[in-house]
């Protein structure tokens, strides 16, 4: 789905993962709720008109890349956080427990298991790309 937007530079590019984040004004406004700010306060903390935050929240106007990073620090969460929703950017349950248990291996075992998701990610991307007539040979 993101890949249409590869060739745009790259603030572009991040305002169409905006554009693609239906939830993002709900999630601004919730986690600006969370921390106990005001429209006002934020859009200070942020350098921007308690209007444009409004806009923001509302979902009828796109922040800049530059805005969503003040955002994100004002807020003190992750860009992804704000665009996402929780379960989109992240492995499903199952694959988190996985990468948990990862975590623990020492360098050695993590850089081998790193090696082995490249290759597969690697295997499929060149399938997806070949299309379904040359992954069947």
């Amino acid at each position: 789905m993101l890949s249409q937007n590869v060739n745009l530079p790259f603030p572009a590019f991040y305002a169409g993962l905006v554009a693609q984040a239906p939830e993002f004004p709900r999630h601004l406004a919730a986690l600006r709720k969370q921390r106990g700010f005001t429209q006002q306060t934020l859009a200070g903390k942020v350098g921007i008109h308690v209007v444009q935050l409004r806009r923001y929240e509302a979902g009828t106007s796109q922040p800049t890349l530059e805005v969503i990073r003040k955002l994100a620090v004002a807020l003190s969460v992750s860009a992804d956080l704000l665009l996402f929703g929780k379960d989109e950017r992240g492995p499903d349950e199952e694959l988190r427990l996985q990468f948990e248990a990862v975590s623990r291996f020492d360098p050695a075992e993590k850089d081998v298991v790193r090696s082995l998701l490249d290759g597969m990610i690697l295997k499929h991307e060149a399938r997806r790309w070949a299309g379904p007539e040359r992954a069947r040979s």
